[in-house]
């Protein structure tokens, strides 16, 4: 079997996939959620309900405002306590609707059967409409709202539908997960996109390391007109989005472009199943599957299915006998996630995984000189420089220099400062760069 990957730069790092044969298990519901309205990029979201509402599981609480924006429902049915700005996993204060749990009593429209929907009956305008108004962002961390990338530009044409489901940071194993265990309904959430962009070609791509998702998809597409898997090397940054598109089709996204100019529309597993249920079951972007994991901070790894707005320490609770192991907390991956200063920040539609680790594996480690070694140049999967990157940022933040290096071409891997022996945080470098470009505009 051909196994696809891209060409220019990537590593290989420890996967760690502690809850790689987890199922996922329901978490639970705590007594208050706290439900952030920009779950996105873009403007939050207009608040609709006030301090005393009830609401139900699916409730709009919040109305997209702009194009760049994305409906928020409630997770839970409640009473809605207050709406306050309120300090998230960021360290900033973000503004949250605040609801007490009551119950668990869902919007009547919502389709709770087990059955799978095969039939696609709705029409491309009204399964765009469906999407928006199901509050549904890219689920592998983004946050682009889907019914922008499902409503092609003027003069663009979509040619690929790729879903990815790379999963290539260490410890997350949400995705793999749900292609198991949620394997046909993710292909009828690719024929409802295929329908979306008037297209029958959607790849699923996964990563040789997921043997059973790889197993499952194949066997099931074979029943499915327009959807094939494709498994692609364990490489990372294998899931970035300009990486996928090269490896599957051997197309590259021009510097500062678009997936869609190469006729590409790139979705998350995740999403395409999100997907699905709001076309064929009504059903509101409100929960998705996150893995709480780590190293030995972490008694209990799994892949739990969360609600929106969960605190995470409702989840570090089930996973972690003894709080006191851990030295960081980070949202998202290993590589590009986040270190949460909140431990009770909640979790939202991009949170993937709550990773955990000890004191030893949390400290920064000690930072020597650059010996011009260019590991850090072959690691680069954009073909960067990013030791001169962090040169021009401490040489007065020298901008003309950081242009020339194009270091708004990033896409802030970290595969720079993994290799880098003199241990140069080198993508906080290129970080500051780009903030410092744009700066400028």
């Amino acid at each position: 079997m051909k196994k696809y990957t891209f060409p220019l730069g990537g590593i290989h790092i420890n996967k760690h996939k502690r809850s790689s044969g987890l199922a996922i298990i329901p978490a639970g519901l705590p007594e208050t959620v706290y439900i952030p309205i920009r779950q996105h990029i873009g403007s939050p979201a207009k608040i609709l309900v006030k301090k005393g509402d009830k609401v139900k599981v699916g409730t709009l609480l919040a109305d997209a405002d702009g194009v760049v924006s994305a409906d928020i429902h409630s997770s839970v049915s409640g009473e809605v306590i207050k709406i306050d700005d309120i300090i998230d996993d960021s360290g900033y204060p973000s503004t949250m609707i605040v609801i007490k749990v009551e119950g668990d009593d869902y919007e009547p429209s919502i389709d709770r059967s087990p059955d799978i929907i095969r039939d696609i009956k709705d029409d491309k305008e009204t399964i765009i409409k469906k999407i928006q108004a199901s509050g549904i962002v890219g689920m592998g961390g983004a946050g682009f709202p889907t019914p922008i990338k499902v409503t092609l530009p003027k003069g663009k044409k979509a040619e690929y539908l790729i879903l990815n489901g790379i999963e290539c940071e260490a410890y997350l194993t949400a995705d793999d997960r749900l292609m198991v265990e949620k394997a046909e309904e993710i292909i009828i959430g690719a024929k409802i996109l295929n329908k979306a962009l008037g297209i029958q070609n959607a790849i699923i791509a996964i990563d040789e390391n997921k043997p059973e998702a790889i197993k499952v998809l194949s066997e099931l597409t074979r029943r499915y007109v327009g959807v094939n898997v494709r498994v692609c090397k364990s490489k990372y940054p294998q899931g970035a989005e300009k990486q996928l598109i090269k490896a599957i089709t051997g197309r590259e996204v021009p510097s500062r472009g678009l997936p869609i100019d190469v006729g590409c529309v790139v979705q998350n597993v995740g999403t395409a199943y999100a997907v699905y249920e709001a076309v064929q079951k009504n059903k509101p972007l409100f929960e998705r599957v996150v893995t709480v994991s780590g190293d030995d901070a972490v008694d209990n790894p799994a892949n739990y299915l969360v609600r929106v707005g969960t605190p995470a320490s409702f989840l570090i609770k089930r996973s972690c006998s003894d709080t006191s192991r851990i030295g960081k907390i980070i949202f998202g991956g290993a590589m590009m996630g986040t270190a949460a200063v909140n431990s009770d920040a909640p979790i939202t539609k991009l949170t993937s995984g709550v990773l955990l680790l000890n004191d030893l594996d949390a400290q920064k480690p000690q930072e020597t000189a650059c010996i011009r070694c260019g590991k850090c140049v072959e690691a680069c999967p954009m073909g960067l420089r990013p030791f001169a990157i962090a040169s021009a940022i401490k040489n007065n933040d020298d901008l003309n220099e950081l242009r020339r290096l194009h270091t708004l071409d990033c896409i802030e891997c970290g595969s720079c400062a993994y290799t880098c022996p003199a241990k140069i945080p080198l993508l906080d470098y290129c970080k500051l760069g780009k903030i410092e470009l744009r700066k400028q505009k």
